[in-house]
């Protein structure tokens, strides 16, 4: 049960931290960090042999102009708002208590305003799938495990709209190839019957690019703590509480906005899981509690996660 537990409540880090590789671009930036969702997803932390089926939906809006560690005057950026909304299915299934895989394939509705349109534009598309193996060999319970895959360049980097212009890092993809690399552990806190911990990190390294950008670096980890001992008839109910924090370098390339991308931020996250076997249900809100960005970026006051998974 903790296992599972814990499958879950990484749902809701990640899969996530919000992805920053999406971030406006020409002039100014949005500190997207779509990465976030993609950290921790119970996807990623299988807990026996067999498969799982989820649906991820992630959400945030970037409003508010930040620079280095402080509200700025949204006057110093021309870009106002990046909403985006984000449908993942996927698929994880371990083959045995040592190999799996998993695909994720988003689908992305993203609303972008710049006060040098004419207007607010708005688009759906494919976003960048991701495939990953998983090694659980460790320890017979699986609760340590390592993560190794790539992100496609399937998501459009290049999407055009009569009302203006969309910057490369304000597109749905990236357009670039990525070596994804993670690692989790989970485990008891002594001396409890229902207190679990874990932590996770997974790194995303660009290595092929398209159109001359190239989206920074990121590193993004998790460490939190749950409780297992709650129930309402045959639901299961899982508190979770959870620290995230992000790191993302400077993208570049001549399509790139490298004075104006890169950030470094840490949230907390209090969610909740509802295990109704072989449902699952997963539901958090990631609030940022610091914040320093590079130049002038577009930040969301807060993200928000819901994930249903099924294991078959």
């Amino acid at each position: 049960m903790k296992n599972k537990n814990l499958n879950s409540q990484m749902i809701k880090i990640g899969s996530g931290l919000l992805a920053g590789v999406l971030l406006p671009g020409a002039a100014f930036a949005c500190a997207c960090g779509c990465g976030v969702f993609d950290v921790a997803t119970s996807s990623l932390f299988p807990e026996k042999s067999g498969g799982t089926a989820f649906v991820n939906y992630d959400f945030q809006n970037q409003n508010e102009n930040w620079s280095g560690t402080a509200s700025a005057p949204g006057a110093n950026n021309d870009d106002k708002q990046l909403e985006t909304q984000t449908f993942t299915p996927g698929v994880r299934y371990l083959f045995n208590r040592s190999w799996g895989a998993q695909i994720e394939i988003p689908v992305v509705s993203r609303t972008f305003d710049s006060s040098a349109n004419a207007g607010a534009i708005s688009w759906t598309s494919l976003g960048d799938i991701r495939l990953c193996g998983i090694y659980t060999g460790f320890a017979d319970d699986l609760s340590s495990g390592l993560s190794f895959g790539v992100k496609l360049p399937t998501g459009s980097y290049n999407h055009t709209d009569a009302l203006g212009d969309i910057d490369r890092d304000s597109q749905i993809g990236t357009g670039s190839s990525d070596l994804l690399l993670g690692a989790f552990h989970r485990g008891d806190i002594a001396g409890s019957m229902n207190w679990n911990w874990f932590a996770q990190a997974q790194l995303d390294l660009p290595v092929l690019k398209q159109g001359d950008y190239r989206p920074g670096l990121e590193a993004d980890a998790a460490a939190g703590i749950y409780y297992e001992g709650l129930s309402l008839g045959r639901v299961n109910i899982s508190p979770v509480a959870q620290i995230i924090g992000v790191w993302r370098g400077r993208d570049n390339g001549a399509a790139a906005a490298p004075d104006d991308s890169g950030y470094q931020r840490v949230l907390i996250a209090p969610g909740v899981e509802f295990n109704l076997q072989p449902v699952k249900i997963y539901a958090d809100v990631a609030i940022p509690v610091y914040e320093n960005v590079t130049g002038n970026q577009l930040i969301a006051p807060a993200l928000f996660k819901v994930s249903v998974s099924y294991m078959f």
